[in-house]
């Protein structure tokens, strides 16, 4: 078991946050659990939050057929993230899609030639 203790907030409002990770790897070191607790947030960071941000993941009423439309999703933001040409992040992308056709065909079959 790890225990992470750090404080968080601008210096007249600190607040402490406390977290907690169990491992079932008895031999894990603490340099081992450090590298595993980050590759962990690393992924929680690099998708599940630009999903929750850029397409409003957290906020979907949809309740038949979650894991079709978070698949499409998980699809849609790996298409996004294939467009180098601009520096825009991938909520603009998304929009811009949806309002430019050819844009929209030129992420969906992986031909976005620079700009």
């Amino acid at each position: 078991m790890v225990e992470r203790e750090r404080q968080v907030g601008p210096d007249d409002e600190v607040t402490s946050e406390r977290h907690y990770f169990i491992s079932s790897s008895a031999r894990a070191g603490a340099k081992t659990m450090g590298s595993l607790i980050r590759a962990h947030w690393s992924i929680e960071n690099r998708c599940h939050w630009v999903l929750d941000v850029a397409f409003r993941e957290d906020e979907s009423r949809i309740r038949a057929g979650q894991q079709n439309i978070g698949l499409l999703r998980k699809i849609a933001l790996d298409l996004l993230k294939q467009d180098q040409t601009t520096k825009r992040g991938i909520a603009a992308k998304r929009k811009k899609a949806g309002w430019d056709h050819d844009y929209l065909l030129r992420v969906l079959s992986g031909t976005i030639p620079p700009d």
